[in-house]
């Protein structure tokens, strides 16, 4: 390993051999990871490498990292022992020395695991799964987890933590009051792996988990090809998962989750709430227990009642039968969650289902569906009354979806340049609700870490 010539900032050649499941991977996997011209994943397996290595970046922006090392390439090979990872030009900020640290490592392990395997085993007319209807959906979900090696028939412990990545420094603090409250209840973390809310309840969790002498802690963190590069993820988790779309991702969370947490956010967090009140609110899902709490610090107050008006606005008071709000008491959250996981358990006993993957839970293809947001589909969402409350749920998760995309998807992004922002459509009072929460979102600076925010959206009634 020898340092290379200077680009932009300092950077590393280097050779790294995996250990463990990245031993033996097949030569079309190894070729897939290396040619896009026969339909490989090169460019985004760099995109993605590339994020990792600079974990911890303060930047929400997903071309800064190219453009801070543009001449950084990673190439797999296969050797007759096993695996052999290139790394050219790599950012020095994951090195130690001259070696990589090792969490960077395990991280970037991961990414060459799930790219591989998505790019054989999920690749179209491969296999039985059938990824246009529900059930072979949920299962290429179960496979890309239990080929992570994260699916363990444990205890149900494992808490989703939702959050955004700009957020203020008391709602951070407060987001590691409540992970190392959870910590001491003996419960592990899951979050979108980035920073903000998705670091906070990790970063609290260790603490308590180091004083509970709780050796097994798990900090899974759950991200997607699109996001990864704008929201890199944070040094503490040390189980990643890069699921193939934003569907997948949020399947995963809430087929792994035994009960969810909600942190101040932004729209990307707001489109996580829509996807799960949709799928509790069918009537498949009625006596399903799933815990769901907003919590912040008490001068969050005011973001969960407007965030409450929302919904019940659009999805109606039922919706609100399926949270609960505490603001300012850290330990109160921890409580009710564990009190909630324990009924979760019994569920899981009685009805004869896994500790570890949720497979009551029904979830309509409507929200398993990637949607792509062009500018045609976001005018076409229909934001209207009258509609079930899950069927409204899933257009206005896909309106949202289509916000993160503009604020930080590289596609997304391009498409704003190229036609200027999308306009969502819909009934008048929905439409000023959702213009005046958006509205909040900016003014709070929920919607971009740094720098001026320029809206890639407008709402019309």
């Amino acid at each position: 390993m020898n340092d290379s010539d200077q680009s932009i900032l300092p950077t590393v050649d280097a050779h790294i051999y995996p250990r463990g499941a990245l031993d033996v991977l097949s030569r079309d996997e190894v070729a897939r990871l290396r040619d896009a011209s026969i339909g490989g994943m090169h460019e985004l397996l760099r995109r993605c490498a590339l994020a990792v290595l600079t974990s911890g970046s303060a930047s929400d922006d997903p071309r800064a990292a190219r453009e801070l090392y543009p001449d950084f390439d990673i190439q797999v090979l296969q050797q007759d022992r096993g695996v052999r990872i290139d790394l050219v030009k790599a950012p020095a900020m994951a090195f130690v020395d001259g070696d990589i640290i090792r969490g960077v490592a395990e991280l970037l392990f991961a990414v060459v695991r799930d790219l591989a395997y998505t790019a054989i085993e999920l690749r179209e007319g491969h296999g039985s799964r059938d990824l246009s209807t529900s059930e072979g959906i949920t299962d290429a979900v179960f496979g890309l987890l239990r080929n992570a090696r994260i699916l363990h028939p444990i205890d149900p412990n494992l808490v989703v933590c939702w959050g955004g990545h700009s957020i203020n420094r008391d709602e951070y603090l407060y987001t590691k009051q409540v992970g190392y409250e959870l910590g001491l209840r003996g419960l592990d973390i899951c979050t979108g792996c980035g920073p903000g809310a998705m670091k906070g309840p990790m970063k609290g969790a260790t603490i308590a988990h180091a004083k509970q002498r709780h050796r097994r802690m798990r900090y899974i963190g759950i991200t997607e090809p699109g996001i990864i590069a704008a929201e890199s993820p944070n040094p503490i988790v040390n189980h990643l998962v890069i699921m193939p779309d934003i569907e997948k991702r949020l399947e995963a969370f809430v087929r792994m989750g035994h009960g969810i947490i909600v942190f101040p956010g932004g729209v990307g967090t707001a489109e996580e709430i829509l996807y799960l009140l949709g799928i509790l609110l069918r009537e498949e899902n009625a006596g399903l227990p799933f815990p769901l709490i907003f919590t912040g610090p008490q001068a969050s107050a005011a973001y969960f009642e407007q965030i409450d008006r929302f919904l019940r606005l659009t999805l109606g008071e039922a919706a609100t039968s399926r949270y609960r709000i505490i603001v300012g008491d850290p330990a109160a959250v921890a409580k009710k969650m564990a009190a909630g996981i324990r009924k979760v358990r019994e569920y899981r006993i009685a009805e004869k289902d896994s500790f570890y993957f949720n497979w009551s839970l029904e979830i309509p293809l409507t929200f398993q569906q990637p949607f792509v947001p062009t500018h045609e589909a976001m005018a076409a969402l229909d934001l209207h009354h009258g509609r079930k409350p899950h069927e409204l749920a899933a257009d206005l998760r896909r309106a949202f979806s289509g916000i993160v995309a503009g604020n930080v998807k590289e596609d997304g992004m391009r498409r704003i340049e190229e036609h200027g922002p999308f306009k969502i459509h819909g009934d008048t009072d929905m439409m000023q609700s959702l213009d005046a929460l958006l509205r909040a979102f900016v003014e709070q600076r929920r919607m971009k870490i740094s720098g001026a925010y320029r809206p890639c959206y407008e709402v019309v009634a």
